[in-house]
């Protein structure tokens, strides 16, 4: 039997409800940029159980997923992994570190602004920016930065 690989894992709102109520500081604060449609009116959601994974934060009309990132991150495997998944199935990942977030937090904006404008649309590890390789529907993306529906 073929599961569908979006359908969420067992406990997995569970665990999302759990995450939103002990957020970090950096979330706090990044949360507050985006909730209520603040951010040019793009609509998040924030611990949002996605496949296997719970994904910080999501823009579901752009198909963009942010992450924010401590040092435990840093050169992660298990994040590379994630990540290609999540573009196999259509989104993009975009990833700050913290201290971007609580340092540089109109820089992290205005990034985060060009990646859903459509400015920004190619991989950049620099910049830690992984667009989608298939569009919503499962072919090849055209844009990868931009496979919307």
């Amino acid at each position: 039997m073929n599961a569908d690989p979006l359908k969420r894992k067992r406990q997995a709102t569970a665990n999302a409800r759990a995450l939103r109520a002990s957020d970090t500081e950096p979330e706090y604060r990044f949360w507050g940029e985006l909730r209520n449609r603040r951010l040019n009116g793009n609509k998040f959601t924030r611990q949002m159980p996605l496949g296997p994974y719970i994904v910080d934060f999501l823009c579901r009309e752009k198909r963009l997923i942010v992450e924010l990132d401590g040092a435990q991150h840093c050169d992660s495997e298990h994040d590379a992994i994630r990540d290609k998944w999540l573009n196999e199935h259509g989104y993009s990942v975009l990833r700050f570190w913290n201290n971007e977030v609580l340092h540089e937090r109109r820089a992290v904006l205005g990034t985060l602004l060009a990646v859903l404008d459509g400015q920004i649309s190619a991989p950049s590890p620099g910049l830690r920016f992984a667009p989608a390789t298939l569009s919503p529907r499962g072919e090849e993306a055209d844009n990868p930065g931009s496979a919307r529906q």
